[in-house]
C-alpha cells in the first residue's frame, strides 16, 4: 500500500474518511473529495468535488495526479439515501439519488480510468450496497442505483479484462453514518464505519472483484436468487428490513434534507 496514489469521493466523513484514516496509515498518498471538507482526516490531501458536475470531477482528478501522482486507485464512495414509500419520494430526491449514486460513479469511470488504462494499472473500488442484491421495502430508488452500479460495474469489468485495471465492488449492510440513520438493520448488526474501511483496504490489497460484509448477507443473496418466486419472497421479508414501516422519519429529517438538496440549485 506504500506509496500508491489513492482518491476517495465523498471521503469527509463515514466510510469515506474511515478509509482514508487507514490508507493514510498504511503508507498511501490519499486525497479525498468532498463538498465540504471540513472533516478531512489528517495526513490526507483535501479538495473541493461535486461528483455530479464533470468540470468539478475533472479539476478534482488533475489536482490529484499534479499534487500526489498518478491516481492508482479511486474510490468512488459518495452517495445518498432517500427513504419512504416509493409513492411519497420526492422528485428532487429521486433525481439526486440517481445523479450521485449511479451518475457520479459513471462519470468516475469515464475520467480516471483512461489514464490507467493508458499505464497498465490501476483500480475502481466502488461502495455500494447490499442493497445491490438485496432491495429494502422503503429504498426503491436507492435500491435501483445501488443495482444499476452493480451491473454497470460487472459490464465495464469485462472490457477492461486483461488492461490490468482491476474494478471491485463493495456491498456492506447498515452502516453507522448520517447515511442510514433512523433506519433498521434487521437482522444483522449495524456495521461500523471501521469494519466497512477494512473493506476497502481488503479489495485494494486483493484486488477483488466484489465483496459483501457481512458474508451471511452475500450467501442471503444467493440463496434467495436460487429459489421459487413464493419462497423467496417470504424468506426476502423475514431477511431484509422493511424500511418503510421501520425506519424513524424523525430521526432522518435533517440528513434528508440536506443531503437530498441539490447544491447548484438556484435559491
Amino acid at each position: 500500500m506504500r506509496g500508491r496514489v489513492v482518491a476517495i469521493t465523498g471521503g469527509a466523513r463515514g466510510i469515506g474518511a474511515a478509509a482514508a484514516a487507514k490508507l493514510v496509515a498504511a503508507g498511501a498518498r490519499v486525497a479525498i473529495g468532498d463538498l465540504d471538507v471540513a472533516g478531512a482526516p489528517a495526513g490526507a490531501l483535501a479538495l473541493p468535488l461535486d461528483v455530479t458536475d464533470t468540470g468539478s470531477y475533472r479539476r478534482f482528478l488533475d489536482e490529484v495526479a499534479v499534487r500526489l501522482g498518478p491516481i492508482d486507485v479511486l474510490v468512488a464512495n459518495a452517495g445518498v439515501m432517500w427513504v419512504g414509500r416509493y409513492d411519497e419520494e420526492p422528485e428532487a430526491a429521486t433525481r439526486r439519488q440517481i445523479a450521485v449514486n449511479l451518475e457520479g460513479v459513471i462519470r468516475g469511470f469515464r475520467l480516471a480510468t483512461p489514464a490507467m488504462r493508458a499505464r497498465g494499472r490501476g483500480q475502481v473500488v466502488v461502495v455500494a450496497s447490499a442493497a445491490s442484491k438485496l432491495a429494502p421495502a422503503g429504498e426503491a430508488t436507492y435500491a435501483a442505483t445501488k443495482h444499476a452500479v452493480h451491473g454497470y460495474c460487472a459490464a465495464v469489468r469485462e472490457e477492461l479484462r486483461g488492461t490490468g485495471v482491476a474494478v471491485s465492488v463493495l456491498m456492506p449492510t447498515v452502516v453507522a453514518t448520517e447515511l442510514a440513520v433512523g433506519t433498521s438493520s434487521g437482522k444483522v448488526p449495524v456495521l461500523s464505519a471501521d469494519r466497512v474501511a477494512d473493506g476497502i483496504v481488503a479489495l485494494i490489497r486483493r484486488r477483488a472483484p466484489e465483496l459483501v460484509i457481512p458474508a451471511r448477507a452475500g450467501v442471503a443473496a444467493a440463496v434467495l436468487g436460487v429459489l421459487p418466486a413464493r419462497v423467496r419472497a417470504r424468506l426476502h421479508r423475514f431477511v431484509v428490513p422493511n424500511q418503510v414501516t421501520a425506519a424513524r422519519p424523525d430521526q432522518r429529517a435533517e440528513y434528508q434534507a440536506r443531503a437530498l438538496d441539490d447544491p447548484r440549485r438556484s435559491p
